[in-house]
């Protein structure tokens, strides 16, 4: 079991934010005035995000940025065992955690043996490198 390198985590997660956050990107770049559009693809944004971040990596480990990255998100105690949508959002959730203490939790990983950042901890889950 190799844990997943800070650096790939980065990009992962950027590749996850980037590519639901088009829909908004587009809208500011063809209508910034128009706010309905804005709005409404705001909520596909959202939509997209929580597909890829929670449905899909929650039932197969991997988001959009963690299959092109080579990630898998898992369970810490059972790595062969999707970690399921409730606890990707979970974890997600708990991101919030690494942001409180200076955002100290998003640099965790870089010492930590396992390479887990605090909503890991919280949600017994980690990253590891594809085998």
């Amino acid at each position: 079991m190799s844990y997943a390198h800070w650096s790939v985590r980065v990009v992962s997660f950027l590749i996850d934010l980037m590519a639901c956050a088009a829909p908004n990107i587009v809208a500011g770049v063809v209508a910034p005035e128009n706010i309905a559009l804005q709005v409404g693809l705001g909520f596909l944004s959202l939509l997209l995000f929580g597909y890829n971040r929670w449905y899909l990596a929650g039932r197969t480990g991997q988001s959009w940025g963690k299959h092109l990255m080579g990630l898998h998100l898992v369970l810490l105690d059972a790595p062969d065992t999707p970690v399921g949508p409730l606890r990707a959002f979970l974890r997600d959730v708990a991101h919030i955690l690494d942001s409180l203490p200076c955002f100290l939790g998003w640099f965790w990983p870089l010492w930590d043996r396992r390479r887990q950042t605090f909503a890991d901890k919280a949600a017994s889950t980690a990253v590891l490198d594809s085998p």
